[in-house]
């Protein structure tokens, strides 16, 4: 009982909430008539006939209800969808346009109203260039006053009035497209998933169309700005953004920006990114730092596997043969699917071992570290480099001569210490 006596209340409250929502006029009887007239021609698509009452509450009770505003755009919006010519169209949708306005005007609640506003702005006139102006200032001022709160799908779009603008004669220098790029980009910062990754990838296509986006313009632009805050993430990420954008990414301004933002945020991806880029720029010890990073940040076993290779290749490349071969048998235990790619890997170890593990003593054992990586070759499905270890077996000469048998076991010492088949090439 004491729960249906709270509900009872609830729903009483909620009821005298609903009606303090209408600001009836002195006149009520007549607005209640001309309300009951409008939304009933509204609901069943008959705009024409909604605009008579609907045009008496907004000269006589424009305070009445913001429905009268936020219906009144949908029906100035069906009858600019209708109309047969260009000036009773475009006048529809400026009506339409205006309701957004008032609506401001009696009801406040602007950033929201002007997000709607924008978005519809945008659908009505993104192909009439002399209404690039004010489409630019609308979607500055709702930016501006939405910030995070933006639409998703207005970030794009603001973006493609910039371009449009630009285009078609448009006086904005790169600096005040590059601002506006910014604070379109900061709308979507905090946000994560494919979704998002698309929206700022149609944004930062649409500012390589107006603005040339090349390591010169990152650096220039950006650069400086860094330089001066090295801790702004916000700055770092667009930098981040546009040098993959402008192919810039060997720059130490892009190294500089992406050890900024993992410093700030700490990611798989960007440990990643890092650690690749100082391999291939041989700072073998900043590669193994955020590679092992990397592995830290992670428990899917696919990228720890890619991991475990780079860090592999970046021991074969240091000639830690042996630490190399650990980490490309980590990659093939966490995922399996790598095992072509890291026993190719271990067999290459092998065959690039004979020079530093002959003992010069025997050539059949001398030519041991073929036959492993043969193994390991075969292993991997390869072929190619099966062939390619096969040609440098010892001869069946070679074998007879030391007492050996083809098809018995043969120890492979030095850092190798594996035991194989003793195989011919002939």
């Amino acid at each position: 009982m004491k729960m249906n006596a709270k509900l009872t209340l609830i729903l009483m409250f909620t009821a005298v909430s609903a009606m303090a929502q209408w600001n009836w006029p002195e006149d009520k009887a007549t607005a209640e008539e001309k309300n009951v007239l409008y939304t009933d021609a509204y609901k069943t698509g008959n705009f024409e006939g909604a605009l008579e009452p609907l045009s008496w509450l907004h000269q006589n009770a424009p305070d009445l209800n913001p429905s009268i505003y936020i219906n009144g755009a949908k029906i100035y919006e069906g009858l600019a969808s209708k109309a047969q010519d260009a000036a009773s169209k475009e006048s529809y949708q400026d009506k339409a346009l205006a309701m957004y306005d008032l609506r401001i005007k009696y009801f406040n609640q602007e950033a929201n109203v002007l997000n709607r506003k924008a978005s519809t702005a945008y659908k009505f006139f993104r192909g009439n260039q002399q209404k690039y102006p004010e489409l630019l200032e609308l979607f500055d001022k709702a930016l501006n006053l939405n910030g995070s709160k933006f639409f998703d799908g207005s970030t794009v779009a603001y973006m493609d009035i910039i371009r449009r603008h630009q285009k078609n004669g448009g006086n904005l220098t790169d600096e005040d497209i590059l601002d506006r790029y910014d604070r379109i980009s900061g709308a979507l910062a905090n946000k994560k998933g494919e979704k998002y990754e698309s929206l700022q990838g149609q944004i930062d296509g649409m500012l390589s169309e107006v603005v040339t986006v090349d390591c010169n313009f990152v650096e220039t632009n950006l650069g400086p700005k860094f330089n001066a805050e090295p801790s702004n993430t916000k700055m770092a990420k667009k930098i981040i953004q546009l040098s993959l954008s402008g192919k810039c990414t060997d720059s130490d301004l892009f190294m500089s920006a992406a050890k900024s933002v993992f410093e700030a945020e700490p990611d798989f991806g960007m440990a990643k990114v890092i650690g690749l880029k100082c391999k291939g720029n041989g700072d073998n010890t900043c590669a193994s730092q955020y590679l092992n990073r990397a592995l830290d940040l992670t428990e899917d076993n696919t990228k720890k596997g890619e991991i475990y290779l780079a860090l592999g290749g970046l021991e074969a490349e240091r000639g830690g043969k042996s630490k190399a071969r650990d980490y490309f048998r980590r990659a093939v235990s966490v995922d399996p699917s790598l095992a072509g790619k890291a026993y190719t890997s271990i067999g290459n170890l092998y065959f690039s071992s004979y020079n530093s593990c002959k003992a010069g003593k025997s050539k059949v054992d001398d030519r041991g570290c073929y036959l492993a990586a043969y193994e390991m070759f075969k292993r991997a499905g390869n072929t190619s480099a099966m062939k390619r270890a096969k040609d440098q077996f010892p001869s069946k000469e070679e074998i007879f001569l030391e007492g050996k048998s083809t098809g018995g076991n043969l120890t492979v010492g030095c850092w190798i210490g594996e035991s194989v088949t003793l195989l011919t090439r002939d």
